[in-house]
């Protein structure tokens, strides 16, 4: 059967530039939807198309759930994907128990990452495959030279595989189309299997990464061509599905030739990811694991970078020229003109203390929120600190990369920049150089301050009622760490527009990656000695040392579901708040094992079965019971803050209503992390909380209408996503995911199975 795809092709919006071309030739050919062949046999013709989908297909910055982001990846904000992890709370589309994705309408849709926007061809995946195809094509037929070609198709075919990649995570099996397709309705082309998919996925960046080799290949690009995809970046990607193809998601029976396989070649590409330039960021001077901050801060050649979006800190409203990462201002505190996020407790208290050991939360006392901590007791075959975790000073004794992670109130977190131009009752703190965030609390009536669900209370230095309890800060562009920062600092203007126009990369794939992902293969492999080693050397860049193993507990290289439970807990700290927790989640099956077994009581009116094909058979029939890891359904996540002790009673809703400060308390000196001795700065932070503040916990997954506990529920049909009904309704023929209703069939089970081959 012929299934349907549907192409509309409407004007490209605007250029931008990835490297340098002619300014004329850019005035000239502002449209690259609809060129002729002859723009190919250019140079600066090919490399404007090039640089267009370049501009298209770099992961961008903001979230999975909203914008033309759609088509990109999750890169660590509290969207449909952070919001489904530890790392922030309050329920996602994908975890909401009370709301069940629908693919039959409009309302609670389930999210569209396979058409996206269908009259504009830019926002839509497959107008983006379809001007990949149509610039290999061009090239390919040009008059151009060999080696120019080269260049120019390794570019191309990374992109096609990687457009590609980010629909079979979320889909399996979906229609490869590898020609010009016009936009109308007799063009089809069929759903192929996931295997099918991933070989395609992987053929492209087999040749992309010999296209690349001689150019990339001996340090990469240098100059005004750093940014681009080397043979290293097809390489890295490489590895990264050949993971996702041997991980439960697709491979429910544990078949060991997928792990042999990924290993093998994974390890035999590492040295070539070497040559082209690639490996862990490290300084001389790191401290305090600033180290692992100034990686996401590097302008120049960034070893740690090997697939990186670049951008620039041009200020303005929309302009061509104009490419700012906007994170700096999405995580900084709204007192500085940022906007703020929140961390949540689960990630909070999973993070490793310091001798690289997960805390002992067992002793704690159970809040008086129901269900809180429902986490403590994961990762059971991992061993627990000697240090005692301190729920008041939860910053004490921890894992270097805790302090570039998060931001406590009394912790510095310098800027540069002057906020009191934008709100006289702004702190200034010396123009944002010596900034201390104080973002402790404070009621107007005591009778709210028990109220786990209240949110009337007010933050100090004037973030009253727009602050969080602890501030997300991972790749921050700290002064203290980075004193020539890559933003520009917009006090205000006459829009009133928000400042850190940053030009930091964002790196979607990170050498870090590239070794943990190597490490997964390896347990996988049964190779757990080799895959122990790559722990180490993340661990060493974080600060640890051979004195205490790294930090790492003895057995891992003799107990392979330990091995692999210790590299799923790095992955999950090492990239906190970088989008990849949620496809490390989908892809162990974390949130029920793979047993497929619905949440207590739950209501999906289009429910429909799912195979017997899915429920995993390998790992003991359960992939959290074989790694010890507490599964995420029916389980909630909870916020923490820290309120003005009780002998300084009410304060008021103003800027200068703190009643700490208003009944005589003081504050001690930021928490400098460029101090070596930082356990003498924090223990004095802790003397201070316990004079002047008290922890307090409030809800963050919600309540329902009647005050009863909700939990999460990630329905297992989610493993993989059906088409929503505007997708279908633009393709007639196309088949649903088995699990999903069909809305071209009236409603039924949908056909086409993502694990079959």
């Amino acid at each position: 059967m012929k299934r349907t795809i549907k192409y509309l092709s409407f004007g490209l919006m605007s250029v931008l530039t990835f490297t340098a071309c002619s300014d004329e030739f850019l005035q000239d050919k502002k449209n690259y939807d609809n060129v002729s062949t002859d723009m190919y046999n250019y140079i600066e013709g090919a490399n404007g198309r090039l640089n267009d989908i370049y501009a298209w297909c770099l992961p961008q910055t903001g979230d999975l759930s909203s914008g033309t982001n759609y088509l990109s990846v999750a890169v660590g904000t509290a969207d449909i994907a952070g919001k489904s992890t530890e790392e922030y709370s309050g329920f996602s589309d994908f975890t909401d128990p009370q709301k069940a994705l629908s693919s039959m309408g409009s309302t609670n849709s389930v999210p569209d990452y396979f058409m996206g926007a269908h009259n504009n061809i830019q926002n839509s995946i497959y107008g983006r495959i379809r001007n990949i195809n149509d610039f290999i094509k061009g090239v390919s037929e040009s008059t151009l030279k060999e080696e120019q070609k080269d260049l120019m198709l390794g570019q191309a075919y990374f992109f096609r595989a990687w457009c590609y990649y980010n629909l079979v995570k979320w889909y399996g099996g979906v229609p490869i189309v590898t020609e010009v397709s016009d936009p109308v309705k007799d063009n089809y082309t069929p759903r192929s299997s996931a295997k099918e998919c991933i070989e395609f996925i992987l053929d492209d960046l087999e040749e992309s990464a010999e296209l690349l080799y001689d150019q990339t290949a001996h340090g990469g690009w240098t100059g005004e061509d750093y940014g681009r995809v080397t043979t290293g970046t097809a390489l890295a990607l490489k590895g990264r599905v050949l993971l996702l193809w041997a991980s439960p998601l697709f491979n429910r029976a544990d078949d060991q030739s997928r792990w042999q396989k990924a290993y093998s070649e994974m390890k035999a590409d590492l040295s070539t990811i070497n040559a082209c330039g690639y490996g862990l960021y490290q300084t001389s001077t790191n401290v305090n694991g600033s180290d692992f901050a100034g990686q996401f801060l590097t302008s120049g050649i960034n070893p740690e970078a090997v697939f990186v979006a670049l951008h620039n800190n041009i200020e303005g409203d929309g302009l061509d020229n104009q490419k700012n990462n906007r994170w700096e201002r999405d995580i900084r505190p709204a007192n500085t003109g940022g906007g703020g996020k929140g961390a949540g407790l689960a990630m909070i208290e999973q993070f490793p203390m310091a001798d690289g050991k997960m805390p002992d939360l067992s002793g704690l006392a159970d809040l008086s929120i129901v269900g809180g901590r429902t986490y403590k007791d994961t990762y059971s075959k991992l061993e627990r600190s000697s240090y005692t975790y301190d729920e008041n000073a939860p910053y004490m004794n921890r894992d270097p990369r805790f302090y570039r992670t998060f931001a406590f109130p009394g912790f510095r977190w310098a800027y540069q920049g002057d906020a009191t131009v934008r709100d006289s009752h702004n702190p200034d703190y010396n123009g944002g150089k010596d900034y201390v965030i104080w973002n402790y609390v404070w009621f107007v009536d005591k009778n709210d301050e028990g109220k786990i669900e209240s949110g009337n209370s007010f933050g100090a230095d004037n973030l009253l009622t727009s602050k969080v309890g602890v501030y997300v800060r991972k790749k921050s562009d700290d002064l203290d760490v980075n004193g020539s920062p890559l933003y520009q600092y917009v006090g205000a203007d006459s829009k009133g527009s928000a400042p850190f126009y940053s030009a930091a990369p964002l790196i979607e794939i990170r050498y870090a990656e590239v070794l943990l992902n190597l490490a997964e293969a390896a347990c996988g492999a049964g190779e757990m000695a080799e895959a122990v080693n790559y722990l180490q050397q993340i661990r060493a860049r974080a600060g640890y040392t051979a004195d205490n193993n790294y930090g790492l507990q003895t057995n891992l290289s003799s107990d392979k579901a330990t091995c692999m439970s210790a590299i799923l807990y790095e992955r999950q700290i090492e990239f906190a708040y970088e989008g990849k927790r949620f496809d490390d989640l989908r892809r162990w099956m974390l949130f029920d094992g793979g047993t497929l077994v619905e949440g207590a009581g739950d209501v999906d009116p289009e429910a429909q079965p799912l195979p017997s094909n899915w429920k995993v058979t390998g790992w003991g029939g359960n992939t959290c019971t074989w790694l010890g890891f507490k599964q995420l359904n029916g389980q909630r996540r909870e916020n923490v803050s820290f309120r003005t002790a009780d002998k300084y009673g009410v304060g008021t809703t103003q800027w200068d209503g703190d009643p700490l400060l208003n009944g005589g308390g003081t504050r001690p000196d930021g928490v400098d992390f460029r101090q070596t001795d930082l356990t003498t700065q924090l223990e004095s932070l802790r003397t201070w909380y316990t004079d002047n503040l008290v922890t307090r916990y409030t809800t963050g997954d919600s309540y329902d209408s009647q005050k009863n506990v909700l939990y999460i529920n990630f329905r297992p049909k989610y493993y993989f996503l059906g088409f929503s009904q505007g997708a279908l309704d633009h393709n007639a023929d196309l088949p649903q995911t088995v699990g999903w209703a069909d809305y071209n069939n009236s409603g039924a089970n949908g056909t086409f199975d993502p694990l079959a081959e």
